[in-house]
């Protein structure tokens, strides 16, 4: 497979990306999946829900994105009277582009008595038609705010719709047929081989993978959540079933456990376009700036406000 750069960033670089930072007055915000050197000089690294949050408090006058273009929307929305910067252009997310606003309100009038909950990983444009959003932190959290005989259509991603429904007791929900193509690479028969070669280890999941593997991990979580459970599990050994971009934090926060990907070919190949030269080329001519059209983002923040509200 490709062998992504993440070791020994040249300090001449990193000065000067430091220097620019400081001129610019910027916050770095760095998802789990990104290079691990981008991680590094993150300000703060998390998951979808954490740096959306971290974006809405934020103090500083420029947020550069270290992530996928939705991302770097949310926090415009979020943002309006702020400068965002998402150093790779081309950085998308292959699921949220598999919908789009004119489709969602064609489905919308099939089913006029559902509920809209939209991931975040979609355009801003979708979470203007829809009623709430979620990440993969909090679908379930969501989910529960509504009677289980309320009709809940779920957009993009039919895994991460099926597994919240299925935690929740929600039986009519009408699910996208999204999904990740880097968490599709994640089988249930790698997990079980696995687990014959490690038989102490805990399985841990992303809800945005296929529902056999979801059904066989040990536990089910967001990235965040696969955070927090390697630093407090006793386990010694943790099979991981997500983008391989997390196991550069886990290694690095907990260097007396073992982190084995499920396998190495889960790898968003998108995530891994940002690199310190552009952050740095992005700082230094203020590009490329993120902007939700005025109309869009009126539409779009109230979803996003109800999904940071919990």
């Amino acid at each position: 497979m490709t062998q992504y750069r993440d070791q020994n960033a040249p300090q001449e670089l990193l000065d000067k990306i430091a220097a620019l930072k400081k001129k610019r007055n910027a916050v770095f915000l760095v998802h789990n999946y990104q290079l691990g050197e981008v991680q590094d000089i993150g300000d703060f690294v998390g998951d979808s829900l954490e740096l959306s949050q971290k974006a809405a408090a934020t103090t500083a006058d420029v947020i550069v994105f270290c992530g996928v273009h939705f991302m770097a929307e949310t926090a415009s929305i979020i943002n309006p009277n702020k400068i965002v910067l998402f150093p790779e252009i081309h950085a998308g997310c292959p699921m949220a582009n598999m919908i789009t606003a004119p489709r969602l309100r064609e489905k919308k009038k099939e089913y006029p008595n559902s509920v809209v909950v939209c991931y975040v990983n979609t355009p801003a444009a979708v979470k203007a038609e829809s009623d709430i959003c979620c990440t993969s932190a909090n679908a379930v959290k969501i989910m529960q705010k509504y009677p289980l005989d309320q009709q809940i259509m779920f957009v993009p991603d039919q895994y991460l719709g099926s597994w919240a429904a299925k935690q929740t007791g929600h039986k009519n929900v009408i699910l996208w047929p999204g999904y990740c193509p880097t968490h599709a690479r994640i089988q249930a028969r790698d997990i079980i081989r696995l687990r014959a070669e490690y038989p102490q280890a805990k399985v841990i999941a992303h809800p945005e993978c296929r529902t056999e593997v979801t059904d066989i991990a040990d536990f089910v979580l967001s990235t965040g959540g696969m955070i927090r459970f390697a630093r407090e599990s006793e386990a010694k050994e943790i099979i991981v079933g997500t983008e391989i971009g997390l196991l550069h934090r886990l290694k690095k926060e907990n260097p007396g456990k073992r982190f084995i990907p499920v396998t190495e070919q889960a790898v968003c190949p998108r995530m891994k376009l940002t690199t310190l030269e552009s952050v740095y080329w992005s700082l230094e001519n203020m590009t490329h700036q993120v902007k939700v059209p005025e109309r869009i983002r009126l539409k779009a923040l109230a979803p996003i406000e109800k999904m940071l509200a919990g």
